[in-house]
């Protein structure tokens, strides 16, 4: 894992540049974010996936940049004022924090279109497997998944939402982008229809896993090792699945989730040891 996110740094630091040549400001906005840490996890998830099919994903870490950029735009939007209002995040001030909200909003609109810029100026992959691929991010970043789910997040504010529709606002939020991130390493890879299938259960389930353990840590996480104030989900009154089920219950759906994501995976044998053991890990992961 370690070795993966020194990957995916070394290749953006290679793409950081680039953003300079227009408005120092807007670079300077961008890179804040981007260079903010994380785990790296969307990028990541697309190279093990391809690895999974048979196909070395390092050889995609560019297109896999793609996605932090994605991801990093949905956090700077998230983040501001209209939306969850987060004064930090990864440990350090948000960006419409230090570079206020017009900038932050642009920064964000820029790192989106940027992402389609970088996977198209990759010349090593066929171009109907390019478009195959924009295709998949382009819907997972739209109105029926990232934009859409926060949407949805917007609405259900002081309101108390059933399960079944706090699924659906996560799996369009959250999940869509993990979901991208497995199945464009699988395209990549050219996998068959069986292990695309196989993939894509992994990624539902993990992204159930992933927003069940984040509203656990939202609960009994530790700011620092989070890098951003716990209970912001109370405070901004949205449901969560500790709120509408208990923390026990919450716990336990969590479990389930990742051993269906594990199982998923049975046809792969060891090329999938990577994804299982990083479904296993989100039970343990303390940010």
């Amino acid at each position: 894992m370690k070795r993966k996110i020194e990957l995916v740094n070394n290749e953006l630091t290679k793409i950081y540049p680039a953003n300079t040549a227009l408005n120092s400001i807007l670079a300077d906005s961008m890179n804040y974010s981007l260079s903010a840490g994380g785990k790296r996890l969307r990028p990541i998830m697309l190279m093990a996936a391809a690895d999974a099919a048979g196909t070395n994903g390092e050889a995609f870490c560019r297109i896999a940049c793609a996605l932090e950029f994605v991801h990093t735009y949905s956090l700077i939007h998230d983040d501001l004022p209209a939306m969850d209002n987060d004064d930090y995040r990864r440990g350090k001030l948000t960006n419409h924090k230090v570079y206020g909200d017009a900038t932050a909003i642009l920064a964000g609109d820029a790192l989106l279109t940027m992402a389609f810029d970088i996977i198209t100026s990759v010349n090593t992959v066929k171009p109907d497997i390019l478009l195959k691929v924009i295709k998949e991010l382009a819907y997972a970043a739209g109105a029926e998944g990232m934009v859409g789910g926060q949407v949805i997040d917007l609405q259900s504010e002081n309101k108390r939402i059933n399960i079944d529709e706090l699924r659906k606002l996560h799996s369009a939020k959250t999940g869509a982008l993990f979901c991208a991130a497995i199945r464009i390493g699988a395209i990549l890879a050219e996998a068959s229809d069986e292990q695309l299938q196989a993939l894509t259960r992994y990624a539902k389930e993990f992204g159930l896993a992933f927003q069940i353990t984040d509203d656990i840590l939202d609960v009994i996480g530790d700011n620092e090792k989070i890098g951003k104030p716990v209970g912001s989900d109370e405070k901004n009154h949205k449901s969560t699945y500790v709120s509408l089920l208990s923390l026990e219950k919450a716990q336990k759906l969590a479990k389930a989730s990742v051993d269906n994501a594990v199982q998923a995976l049975d046809i792969f044998g060891d090329t999938a040891d990577f994804l299982q053991s990083l479904a296993k890990y989100l039970l343990t992961r303390q940010n």
